[in-house]
C-alpha cells in the first residue's frame, strides 16, 4: 500500500471521518453513563487502543527485521524506538494480560498503582503522561509541522532523513488529534459542560492510529529502497 493508491484516501481521510461521525452520534444519543462505560477499561474503545498499537507493534518488527542489515544505524534506531514504544503501549492498555485473564494485583504493586492494575503508567506520570506527551507532540511534528516545511520550506527538511518524514496524507489524522485535544482542554476549563464523555480516550485512539499508518508508509519506503 502507498499514500498514492487507490485505498489510502479510505484509511487516511474517509475511514477517520467515519469514526469521528459514529462517535458525535453516540455522544448526541447515548445517556452520559452508558458512554462512560464504553469508554472504561474493559469498553470497546479500550480494546480498540489495544489492536491499533498491537498492528502498530507488529508492522514495526517487521520494518526491524528489513533494516536490521542494511547498515544504517540511523534508521535501524528509528525503528527500534518504534518497536519498543508500540510494545509498551500495546501491553499497557491491557494491564500486560490483566484486563483478559483477569487477575488479581499483588498488593505490593497495588500500592503502587493507583488503579489497582498490573501496568506501569498508573505508577508515575514518568511512565503515563510524558510519554504521552512525547507522542503528541510527535503527532503534530510529524502530521502537521513537517509537511507544512516540506511545501513551503523543503530546504529546512535535512534529505539525510527523507525516509522517515511522514506524507502529508497523515495530517489529516493529526488534524483530528489537535481538535481532540482542543475539545478536552474545552471540558475542562467549562467544567458544567461537556462537548464529548472522555475525549481524551478518542484522541488516544486517533493518536495511535496515526502511528499504525505511519508505521505502513515507512514499511512501504523500506520496501521501495531495498527493491
Amino acid at each position: 500500500m502507498s499514500a498514492k493508491s487507490n485505498i489510502w484516501p479510505f484509511f487516511s481521510f474517509w475511514l477517520p471521518v467515519a469514526f469521528l461521525a459514529m462517535q458525535a452520534g453516540l455522544e448526541l444519543f447515548l445517556p452520559q453513563d452508558a458512554l462512560s462505560s464504553m469508554l472504561s477499561e474493559q469498553g470497546p474503545h479500550e480494546a480498540l487502543q489495544f489492536l491499533l498499537a498491537f498492528l502498530a507493534a507488529l508492522v514495526a518488527l517487521r520494518c526491524l527485521w528489513l533494516v536490521k542489515s542494511g547498515g544504517d544505524f540511523f534508521l535501524l534506531f528509528w525503528v527500534l524506538c518504534f518497536v519498543l514504544s508500540c510494545i509498551y503501549i500495546a501491553g499497557e492498555e491491557i494491564s500486560w494480560g490483566q484486563h483478559i485473564a483477569e487477575w488479581g494485583t499483588p498488593d505490593f504493586w497495588g500500592q503502587l498503582n493507583d488503579q489497582n492494575e498490573t501496568n506501569l503508567h498508573n505508577t508515575s506520570s514518568w511512565l503515563d503522561q510524558k510519554p504521552r506527551l512525547i507522542l503528541l507532540t510527535g503527532v503534530f511534528t510529524g502530521g502537521l509541522i513537517i509537511p507544512a516545511l516540506a511545501r513551503f520550506r523543503p530546504g529546512a527538511l535535512p534529505a539525510r532523513f527523507k525516509i522517515v518524514y511522514p506524507p502529508a496524507s497523515l495530517s489529516f489524522v493529526a488534524l483530528c488529534v489537535l481538535g481532540l485535544v482542543l475539545i478536552d482542554k474545552i471540558d475542562e476549563a467549562l467544567k458544567d459542560t461537556v462537548i464529548m464523555v472522555r475525549a481524551s480516550e478518542i484522541e488516544e485512539l486517533y493518536m495511535f492510529y496515526f502511528v499504525l499508518l505511519y508505521l505502513v508508509v515507512l514499511h512501504r519506503r523500506i520496501l521501495q529502497r531495498q527493491s
